[in-house]
């Protein structure tokens, strides 16, 4: 299935979990944020969260600095 991914095309497989999703993009395990068609999505339902097809997905990571 296709999503979009900060306003990138991305196939995965279907019924894929957001935790699937951050493991195969290998993000850090703190400091990220997600949200699938503009709703926050909080870590703890990563993995229960089935995505579909179209999703709008936005990737957050902090940054240090100031």
């Amino acid at each position: 299935m296709k999503v979009q991914v900060n306003n990138k095309e991305t196939e995965l497989l279907s019924q894929s979990s957001i935790q699937q999703l951050a493991l195969s993009m290998e993000l850090p395990a703190a400091g990220v944020a997600i949200a699938v068609n503009n709703k926050m999505v909080p870590r703890t339902e990563w993995n229960q969260f089935v995505l579909k097809e179209n999703d709008q997905i936005v990737i957050i990571k902090a940054a240090c600095g100031g």
